[in-house]
């Protein structure tokens, strides 16, 4: 309700006009409610983008680094008998096979490189990918020590190497050398006595020893020979040749383990779970959630490859979903662990 008061000021009148309170405490105040407990307060839609997991190693440069080769394949592991050589080999050396299914897969040391000890005795059972030899590189290296974790990323695939000498030159390409994997001490045997008549008699009589296909090998490792030393889990790589490098310098190895190109994409808060399998909560139009299982692919820290269960045109409630503990599946009537029997 309104109130006109005349007010003469000077001669002159003037109206102004007052509010008159509606009762004598005025309107009543409302506190705003609480959303209901379960309603998805922040939503997300999938997107699509070039994904790329990379993992950061700290290195530095050193001289001869000591790498491992793997077994190409399973099967029973041949050494031949390599010797040493007098200078720098330029061209790859042989050094073993592994015999499957009647068949020889060969191993070899790269150029630039010298054959360091057996990791495994000769005739050995290996699998693929384990650690059969060592080699050193001659000349230098850069080499980074490589944590448990770290391991199996880079193991999955390691799909490039960039290196960066701390105050000095990079980025640029790392040639990796050999597997990340933990070398235990190899042995370089001795070399072979000298020929007998004995010997050049099987030679001549086509007895080559105990390869299937009759190629030489050499003999067991009695006289104990050299050792190469055990090493930790790490990484090696060379820097091409116009890059220079100063024994001992810091580095810093980026290795990209796997990239995935226009991969479908959500925040990794909309997911709950991880290796591999997760769960994702959609927001249907009507307000309503459904609870959806998805496969999980890279991520990158601030989203997450969705490789199956989404087509992309959902929406997704922010948090994920909150996984149910045992006793919840219990009472759902889910299996569960049943307490006393």
């Amino acid at each position: 309700m309104l109130k006109q008061v005349l007010v003469r000021l000077g001669g002159v009148a003037v109206v102004v006009a007052t509010a008159a309170a509606c009762g004598a405490s005025g309107p009543e105040q409302t506190n705003p409610e609480l959303v209901p407990r379960g309603t998805a307060l922040t939503t997300a839609k999938p997107t699509r983008q070039d994904l790329t997991n990379k993992v950061s190693l700290t290195g530095k440069v050193v001289m001869n680094p000591v790498f491992g080769l793997v077994a190409p394949v399973g099967g029973q592991v041949r050494f031949m008998d390599v010797k040493e050589p007098t200078s720098t080999p330029t061209v790859p050396t042989r050094v073993g096979s592994v015999w499957a299914d009647g068949e020889p897969t060969w191993f070899e040391v790269p150029a630039g490189a010298t054959f360091s000890g057996r990791l495994v005795d000769d005739k050995s059972t290996v699998t693929a990918g384990m650690p059969v030899a060592s080699a050193k590189l001659a000349g230098y290296g850069i080499s980074a020590d490589v944590d448990s974790a770290q391991a199996y990323k880079i193991a999955d695939g390691s799909a490039s190497v960039q290196g960066q000498i701390k105050n000095g030159p990079g980025p640029f390409p790392c040639t990796l050398l050999g597997t990340i994997a933990a070398l235990p001490a190899g042995t370089v045997p001795a070399q072979p006595p000298a020929d007998t008549g004995k010997d050049k008699e099987k030679e001549q009589t086509g007895d080559k020893g105990s390869s299937p296909t009759g190629q030489q090998q050499s003999p067991p490792d009695t006289s104990g020979g050299t050792k190469s030393e055990p090493t930790g889990l790490r990484l090696v790589c060379t820097a091409p040749g116009d890059v220079k490098l100063i024994n001992g310098a810091s580095a810093t190895l980026e290795v990209v383990t796997q990239t995935s190109a226009n991969a479908l994409v959500v925040p990794v808060e909309a997911v709950a779970g991880g290796q591999g399998q997760g769960k994702v909560e959609i927001v249907k139009s009507d307000g309503s959630k459904v609870i959806a299982d998805v496969q999980l692919g890279l991520t990158d820290g601030k989203v997450v490859e969705i490789k199956s269960g989404l087509t992309g045109d959902e929406t997704l409630s922010m948090p994920g979903p909150n996984l149910p503990t045992a006793e919840q599946q219990q009472q759902q009537g889910q299996p569960g662990v049943k307490s006393g029997s």
